[in-house]
């Protein structure tokens, strides 16, 4: 199963330099900011869960899930960061990949 991309959508560059910019945009953009961003919010829901539910008032444990929202937070400006960067990156030369999806169309019954 590999990527494609049609002539019609973006700049309609398939092959060479652009076609590989327009993967590696498209691989970011639908991979890995996902990914960050489940991460980041799977840290943050256990630093919330660890300091307010689990540590019953100890001081310690509330310190720890305290860490664990900032660096789940952290998570979130990385994701949201690295996100602006590629989509300026992508707007400035021109590489606009595949687009993004088709939203799903409800139908009346």
């Amino acid at each position: 199963m590999g990527f494609t991309f049609s002539a019609s959508s973006g700049s309609g560059c398939i092959t060479g330099i652009c076609g590989i910019a327009n993967t590696i945009i498209y691989l970011i953009n639908s991979v890995l900011v996902p990914l960050i961003f489940a991460i980041a919010f799977i840290v943050f829901l256990w630093g919330v869960y660890k300091a307010y539910i689990l540590s019953h008032g100890e001081a310690a444990e509330v310190s720890e899930g305290h860490k664990l929202i900032l660096w789940g937070i952290i998570g979130f400006v990385v994701m949201v960061s690295l996100w602006g960067m590629v989509n300026v990156v992508a707007n400035t030369f021109n590489l606009t990949g595949i687009g993004a999806p088709t939203p799903p169309v409800s139908y009346p019954y």
